[in-house]
């Protein structure tokens, strides 16, 4: 097979690159990764030193593609589909870019600051930093509260790469700080993601991985 995925289920920007492959039914081989097994994070930093998931190998054009916004637009101009990612007129595809940074930086990753804050031994705790992210996502939640008030995607009436930034940053933002209560805008946006099959087929593959989750 030509395209080759190196994730692991679990990952929240894993699953985003695996919304844009189920979106548009792309054929893929996958191979989970498990970076606290040695021979496996051996074997995937030959590939990508840096170490970090998700990363793309397609075999047919003998390239290498790291980094999860990168893998989908490489996707979108190689390997399109019924659902065109990023548009293709240049200023939606900017605005499209500006909404799947903000869903990274300013939700995926106060997000995992928060996750991997649980994971840390209890005498490496960082209570400021934490504090610190949280505030980040309720200013995040109020400002996607108003961008979305009127509109039933990220970037309108069609469905894109912020779409797959901000499901499973939501996702599991919403277990480490929830919004149903405080944010109705940002949790009926949730329930739509939730309800779009390709992020659903990624929360239903990352189930039996979920008690790895720090609750």
């Amino acid at each position: 097979m030509t395209l080759k995925l190196f994730f692991h289920p679990l990952a929240s920007f894993c699953q985003k690159v695996l919304i844009a492959l189920y979106e548009n039914d792309t054929p893929f081989e996958p191979h989970i990764v498990d970076l606290a097994d040695a021979r496996s994070a051996e074997d995937f930093k030959k590939m990508w030193p840096i170490g970090k998931m998700p990363v793309l190998r397609d075999d047919a054009k003998d390239r290498t593609v790291p980094e999860s916004s990168i893998i989908i637009e490489y996707l979108a101009q190689h390997y399109p589909g019924r659902t065109q990612l990023l548009p293709r007129d240049a200023d939606l595809a900017r605005q499209t870019r500006l909404r799947d940074r903000f869903y990274d930086f300013y939700v995926h990753e106060p997000m995992q600051k928060i996750v991997l804050d649980r994971l840390r031994p209890q005498a490496k705790n960082d209570p400021y930093g934490v504090e610190q992210a949280k505030s980040l996502l309720a200013t995040a939640y109020g400002m996607i509260d108003q961008e979305m008030a009127a509109k039933t995607w990220a970037m309108g009436d069609d469905f894109s790469m912020a779409d797959c930034a901000a499901a499973p940053a939501l996702f599991y933002a919403n277990e480490v700080m929830p919004f149903a209560d405080t944010h109705k805008t940002v949790a009926r946006y949730f329930d739509r993601l939730m309800k779009r099959p390709s992020f659903a087929r990624a929360v239903k593959e990352a189930q039996p991985y979920f008690a790895l989750f720090p609750k």
